[in-house]
């Protein structure tokens, strides 16, 4: 079956794509769920209005992304934790703690969005990369410091 995409679905393609799937998955899960419209004729027509909308929406958010990613980039997130002998955390710091720290201090960032090379879980300077757009990525300075 020949289908429009309404949204980006992954593994299949983006916003006003013509795919081709198997029915039972159009009919039972990217139908239902509003993620894609039957090729009709005139939906095919509409196709070039959806990926002309598409294309302006990501711009706009692009550059919103990149607006946030330059006030960003001297942001330092400082995190109090409890920690034992030789600067060993008793846990680790995660993207979640992160998220909160950042949330704190203005900046609204999915923890989905926050990478973390290795777990921390020493005392001290670590660093964190933010995703905020495909092709828009932030670093950002962790301090760890010991909780009293």
């Amino acid at each position: 079956m020949e289908i429009i995409l309404k949204t980006e679905v992954p593994k299949l393609g983006g916003r006003g794509d013509l795919v081709r799937v198997a029915d039972g998955y159009a009919r039972n899960y990217l139908l239902p769920r509003k993620l894609a419209i039957v090729a009709t004729e005139s939906a095919r027509k509409s196709i070039d209005h959806m990926k002309a909308a598409a294309l302006r929406k990501e711009a706009k958010l692009k550059g919103e992304a990149e607006q946030l990613a330059a006030l960003m980039k001297d942001v330092t997130v400082t995190v109090a934790e409890k920690a034992g002998e030789n600067d060993q955390l008793f846990g680790s710091v995660t993207s979640k703690t992160i998220a909160e720290e950042l949330s704190k201090q203005g900046y609204s960032i999915d923890r989905h969005r926050i990478e973390i090379a290795a777990p921390i879980r020493m005392l001290g300077e670590h660093q964190a990369e933010l995703s905020l757009h495909h092709g828009v990525a932030v670093s950002i300075k962790v301090i760890v410091v010991k909780a009293e």
